[in-house]
């Protein structure tokens, strides 16, 4: 049921981004030091279809951390940018060829293997205050730095570095979803309020929600996909391991094997994102036509 709700999770946030994508198209720069950019986006009809998509997305992300491991959860929403192959190509005239449908059979293969060979054991849901505010504030200084040198260069590195940094927060935000999720199961609703990990999750959430926008509308909306689709995984599992002592079962070659197939998938999905990306600069007609839609968690 977890792995499940994480495929539906994967889907509405391809529907979400290119959704979102679409209706960014033509809008120029979207930019953190201009506020008035994300009042003209929040005025696009197709940008706040995709909005509802991604919040529905976020629903049905948070059952399956209710139900799952973070890392199993996480790395399936890898998935988000094979489904938007088929809706990139047709609301947004993404050429798909055979480079993409071999990435995307790779990224299926890649997390067939880690979610069946590893069947990661049970771990615990929430870790002490201490050890979650190191990891946070580490991520946090991570992301900062990234924003800062994404904002010096071209547009490809804008893109790849905001989109790491919208990565690393997607993945910190869902790793304080599940404990979250834990104390509104445990204690109630208003126990859930008044916990940190609940404004935690939520502000790393809505940053990283916005910084993915910049790094989307720059125009290298593959770039963007390669960096949210690697790190947001990455993190959750680093959290997983270190914090919530997940662990993929033994004997030792179940877990070699199974990293491996994350790798693949990694591998693929990065694939994916360069076959599109294309030789033609952003602004051109066929760069603003056809997209690679993003992830959004």
């Amino acid at each position: 049921m977890a792995e499940a709700l994480a495929l539906c999770a994967a889907f509405l946030f391809a529907v979400a981004a290119t959704l979102q994508q679409k209706g960014a198209l033509g809008m120029g720069e979207v930019s953190l030091g201009s506020p008035s950019s994300f009042v003209r986006l929040a005025k696009q009809t197709f940008w706040l279809m995709g909005t509802i998509a991604l919040l529905i997305g976020y629903a049905f992300q948070a059952a399956a951390l209710d139900r799952g491991r973070l890392s199993v959860i996480q790395s399936l929403l890898v998935m988000t940018i094979v489904f938007a192959l088929p809706l990139g190509y047709f609301l947004t005239n993404q050429h798909v060829g055979r480079r993409e449908v071999v990435g995307a059979l790779v990224v299926v293969s890649g997390l067939a293997v880690f979610t069946f060979v590893g069947d990661a054991a049970d771990g615990v849901d929430n870790a002490p205050a201490n050890e979650w505010a190191v990891v946070t504030t580490a991520i946090a200084i991570i992301s900062v730095v990234l924003v800062v040198l994404g904002g010096r260069g071209s547009l490809a590195r804008k893109a790849g570095l905001y989109g790491a940094a919208a990565g690393l927060l997607y993945g910190l935000s869902a790793s304080l979803c599940k404990p979250t999720i834990e104390i509104l199961d445990d204690d109630g609703f208003g126990a859930m309020l008044a916990s940190w990990e609940l404004y935690a999750f939520a502000l790393a959430g809505v940053i990283a929600f916005v910084i993915q926008q910049v790094s989307l509308a720059t125009g290298r909306l593959a770039t963007s996909v390669a960096t949210v689709s690697v790190f947001n995984p990455l993190v959750s599992i680093f959290i997983g391991t270190l914090l919530l002592q997940e662990r993929l079962a033994d004997p030792t070659w179940h877990k070699v094997v199974a990293y491996c197939g994350l790798a693949l998938a990694l591998v693929g999905a990065v694939s994916i994102a360069r076959a599109t990306e294309g030789d033609k600069e952003p602004g051109s007609s066929d760069s603003v036509q056809s997209p690679m839609p993003a992830p959004a968690t």
